[in-house]
């Protein structure tokens, strides 16, 4: 399909868990944008994607027992199919507080990100419903429509920016008390939300540095990519959080959860190795509060140099509280700062007056964090590292424009 973007006609819904987006769409836009990341429990050799599968297997009898049902006259799926969308991926344009048109499209890098594409049949992450739109599909090319009858519209709930924590805890929560589904494996996801990941941990670390009253990062950030009831702005996202922060505990989080969800034992890295993963022996002597104590006093270091372009949520331009400020502030602190600090000391806590050397002669003032020096995406990003790293002055900066 060569459509580049969807357009969806949104309800917004606010509940416990957050807020989500119920929309109209039809199955085959839905065959086309989404995938399904399957879990198999028959096999010793566990079939997730880049962080954790949460889907139920596929089961033929019961895409042919559907595919039957959908031919009927009176067919009805009357609950939602529930899928998960990178907010790299969404963009709301909201007509008030309640309804508004959500529009979906692929994501592609800057050429000089390491940020990964997102196709267009990869935009939404199925997390419930899996069985309904393979009903859609040709069983030869899960990605080609094959339904014959008319236009069927599919009832579809939107969790945009939901970390792999939380949609984890989506799908168990939505299956738990429908007994058509493997409850064993509901009860494994359950069990694996009490087990150790380098994907929990900074899921837990965002949580605390959120809640924290004193915490740069306070009530900063999104669980499930949009707001929280209460909070004005949110300009952070808990999928950019993790993601930044797993990188300086692991190179391969997937092989490590399934270690420790075997009762497995991580070995201390060597030194070579904490070079480019500098908390991984914190993370495994189960030190997070320390993990967070460090993103606290670097971050506090970035409020103390840049106070009113921090605390300034407001501006619409104002680069600085972002996820993409964000992204390039964790790739400085992993690659530039934290090893620099520390030595071979690993699992030292900096304090930010020792973290605010590194900022002191970086050649921006509050006034330049503006989308005219800073391009939306990976590009204000990349643009953001090169002035932290010194390798653009402030003058070339502004004659950019």
């Amino acid at each position: 399909m060569t459509t580049s973007k969807l357009n969806l006609d949104v309800l917004r819904v606010q509940q416990p868990i957050g807020e989500f987006f119920l929309a109209s769409i039809s199955a085959r836009d839905l065959v086309s944008i989404s995938f399904s990341d399957v879990r198999r429990l028959a096999s010793n050799e566990r079939d997730i994607e880049k962080y954790l599968g949460i889907q139920r297997p596929v089961s033929s009898r019961r895409i042919k027992q559907i595919k039957k049902y959908i031919e009927g006259s009176d067919a009805t799926f009357p609950t939602a199919v529930i899928v998960a969308v990178d907010e790299r991926c969404a963009e709301l344009d909201s007509r008030d507080g309640t309804v508004g048109v959500l529009t979906l499209r692929p994501f592609v890098p800057e050429s000089d990100s390491d940020e990964e594409e997102i196709t267009w049949n990869r935009v939404a992450k199925v997390l419930d419903g899996q069985h309904r739109i393979a009903a859609f599909m040709d069983e030869e090319n899960e990605y080609e429509y094959a339904y014959q009858g008319r236009d069927f519209q599919i009832n579809l709930a939107i969790f945009v920016g939901a970390d792999i924590s939380e949609q984890a805890n989506i799908f168990a929560t939505v299956n738990l008390a429908q007994t058509k589904v493997n409850r064993s494996l509901v009860y494994d996801l359950t069990e694996l939300a009490k087990t150790r990941s380098p994907q929990r941990t900074c899921h837990n670390v965002a949580v605390m540095l959120d809640s924290e009253e004193s915490s740069p990062l306070h009530q900063r950030i999104k669980r499930l990519g949009t707001a929280t009831p209460g909070r004005k702005k949110e300009p952070l996202t808990q999928a950019a959080f993790v993601e930044s922060l797993v990188r300086f505990i692991s190179t391969d989080p997937v092989s490590d959860r399934n270690d420790l969800l075997d009762g497995k034992k991580l070995a201390k890295a060597e030194a070579s190795n904490l070079v480019q993963c500098p908390f991984r022996n914190l993370f495994i002597d189960k030190k997070d509060v320390e993990i967070a104590e460090i993103v606290f006093n670097f971050f506090s270091a970035v409020r103390n140099k840049w106070p009113k372009s921090w605390n300034n949520l407001e501006a619409t331009g104002n680069l600085l509280p972002k996820s993409n400020a964000f992204k390039a502030l964790m790739k400085f602190l992993r690659e530039d700062v934290y090893c620099d600090i520390v030595g071979a000391e690993f699992g030292t806590i900096p304090s930010s007056q020792e973290f605010a050397r590194y900022f002191k002669s970086v050649p921006l003032k509050d006034e330049d964090f503006t989308a005219q020096n800073f391009l939306p995406g990976s590009g204000g990003q990349s643009m953001f590292l090169k002035m932290l790293r010194k390798q653009v002055t402030r003058e070339e900066l502004l004659d950019l424009q």
